[in-house]
């Protein structure tokens, strides 16, 4: 199989990844040019290969360096996964298993916040975006198995140079069976990242599950209006509720009792990722047009 690993920099999954390498396998470290730190290490684990997908024009930088490693992979067999989360010393056999039982497979992330924002926005995280993506069988990037026989594969990869979300867009090209591990992904740090990754989030429903972001800001906002005329009500029933949802996705976090609080940021929030212009991701910024016309901007 070939493992797709975007990231500029060496982190604690590339090693992890590497000690788990069949003698077939490979590890393909997808990186934009020459110059990122990832290539400055001088010793690295046999299986590793290094791929400069250079700088993106017209769609993101994951985006394409996905498309670069895809096009540089040696085998058919596919795994896409990032460098923010654990990778225990199984999870390529167990995932390797999970395919040869259900075909096309993903996991799912829980996103626990670094800075005060992103803690509040835990439990709206959890429930609108890790347990639907457990209980619809929904792609998460960081976190998928595929054949390229699954997919329209030439369809695809033009797609994917011309648009921002790897897994928003592989959604609507392969069917996935999600089984369910949870992996706990850090994320923020600083205020102004908090405050990005909804935004970018928005947008992706926005222009790949127009219907998902129309519903979600329309329960939101009667969530809201009830946490408004009820708030002992609401306060109670939404932290029970959260509870529940971290006992499914099988992780224990006190933030489960700020579900009250963050709804009163989730709707301005929400809306601000509608009319945002641009967007940073990863230290660049992009303006989305459309679900096939994205400009980076710098």
């Amino acid at each position: 199989m070939s493992v797709l690993l975007p990231t500029t920099r060496w982190t604690d999954a590339c090693g992890e990844l590497a000690t788990q390498l069949r003698d077939s396998d490979e590890l393909l470290i997808c990186h934009d040019d020459e110059d990122d730190p990832v290539t400055e290490r001088e010793e690295h684990p046999e299986g590793i290969r290094f791929i400069a997908a250079g700088e993106p024009e017209g769609c993101s930088g994951k985006a394409n360096a996905i498309a670069a490693g895809m096009e540089a992979a040696r085998h058919d067999r596919l795994v896409w996964t990032d460098d923010d989360f654990h990778h225990p010393s199984d999870w390529l056999a167990t995932f390797s298993a999970d395919y040869e039982t259900h075909g096309p497979v993903s996991e799912v992330p829980y996103f626990v916040g670094r800075d005060p924002l992103s803690m509040l926005l835990e439990p709206l995280y959890a429930s609108a975006c890790s347990l639907p993506l457990t209980l619809g069988n929904q792609i998460w990037g960081g976190a998928v198995m595929f054949e390229r026989a699954d997919i329209d594969e030439s369809a695809f990869l033009d797609e994917l140079r011309r648009t921002v979300s790897d897994d928003g867009l592989l959604m609507e090209h392969l069917q996935v069976t999600n089984v369910g591990r949870t992996r706990i992904v850090p994320i923020g740090g600083t205020i102004h990242e908090a405050v990005e990754r909804p935004v970018r989030w928005t947008q992706i429903l926005r222009w790949h599950f127009p219907g998902a972001i129309a519903g979600t800001f329309l329960l939101s906002l009667l969530v809201l209006a009830g946490a408004v005329l009820a708030p002992i009500y609401a306060a109670a029933g939404l932290t029970v509720l959260h509870l529940a949802v971290n006992e499914v996705l099988g992780v224990r976090r006190w933030t489960a009792v700020l579900a009250f609080p963050a709804v009163f940021m989730f709707v301005p929030l929400v809306l601000y990722g509608l009319v945002r212009r641009t967007f940073v991701w990863s230290g660049r910024r992009y303006r989305w047009h459309g679900k096939f016309d994205v400009t980076v901007i710098e």
